[in-house]
């Protein structure tokens, strides 16, 4: 990789991670306008990296209560459920609805990677995931915040976001979604889909990471560092500024994007 695509693609990583509009589709865009080949095992952990720093940065103070107040909640899961902190409730919620994508990811990864990667299903789901999370933001009744969570809606956005291994969904952008339609708040919405980020990004990387070391394969440390860094940097001001200005603009102008997106490449795919 060459510094002009290194810079391109973790730039693109980092902003598109958090943003409801699908890293994927993104990605494609690149090897199909410019014909750069696969990036890489090694710069897929780096910019994975530069992802999860920045998430764990920005809501530390947030991961540091969840993570003490599940540590306490442990025993008290078998005792006293009841007695259990609203904070230790929320970590649990977290890892429950972490659950059913990692099982997904498990089994159907080989599945994905063979038979869904195309420009055409990543454009089916850019713009029919867009429109749904357009009518969740126009027409579900969202005002509820982080404390109204319930098992049964942690659930429900867990089991969206096993959708996100399809390329084109946007794990960020159907988890608000779910979140949205269940009542939950726009910022909070995207706040438990931020933390929710958090225990999937650190799986991925782990898995990633275990299979670059079982390849073997030679890193390039100023292309990794390179990569880790400009997507930390970028994820950290897309989390910073999507916060800042959602209440104020909602999703109308990430469905829209969504759109045009999905239109672009479907014109890619038949005019290839």
């Amino acid at each position: 990789m060459d510094w002009i695509q290194t810079v391109v693609l973790a730039l693109i990583q980092g902003l598109s991670e958090f943003l409801p509009i699908s890293s994927s589709a993104h990605l494609i865009l690149p090897s199909q306008i410019l014909g750069w080949q696969d990036q890489g095992l090694a710069f897929d952990v780096a910019v994975h990296v530069g992802s999860l720093l920045a998430v764990v940065l920005y809501f530390r103070q947030d991961v540091s209560q969840l993570f003490f107040a599940w540590l306490k909640s442990c025993p008290q899961l078998v005792t006293r459920p009841a007695a259990i902190a609203p904070d230790g409730k929320l970590a649990w919620m977290i890892i429950l609805a972490t659950i059913p994508a990692g099982l997904a990811g498990l089994v159907f990864k080989d599945f994905i990677e063979a038979e869904l990667r195309s420009t055409m299903v990543i454009a089916v789901t850019t713009i029919g995931f867009g429109l749904l999370l357009g009518f969740s933001d126009r027409f579900a009744r969202s005002d509820q915040g982080m404390t109204s969570l319930t098992w049964r809606a942690a659930l429900i956005i867990g089991l969206s976001q096993a959708l996100a291994l399809i390329p084109g969904t946007s794990r960020s952008g159907i988890t608000m979604t779910a979140a949205l339609f269940l009542g939950l708040s726009r910022d909070t919405a995207a706040r438990f889909s931020f933390l929710l980020s958090i225990p999937l990004i650190s799986a991925a990387g782990l898995l990633l990471g275990k299979e670059l070391y079982e390849t073997g394969t030679p890193a390039e440390w100023d292309t990794i560092i390179l990569g880790t860094v400009l997507s930390f940097i970028s994820a950290y001001c897309c989390i910073h500024l999507f916060l800042k200005v959602l209440d104020k603009m909602g999703f109308a102008p990430f469905v829209i994007y969504r759109l045009a997106l999905g239109v672009i490449l479907l014109a890619l795919h038949f005019t290839a």
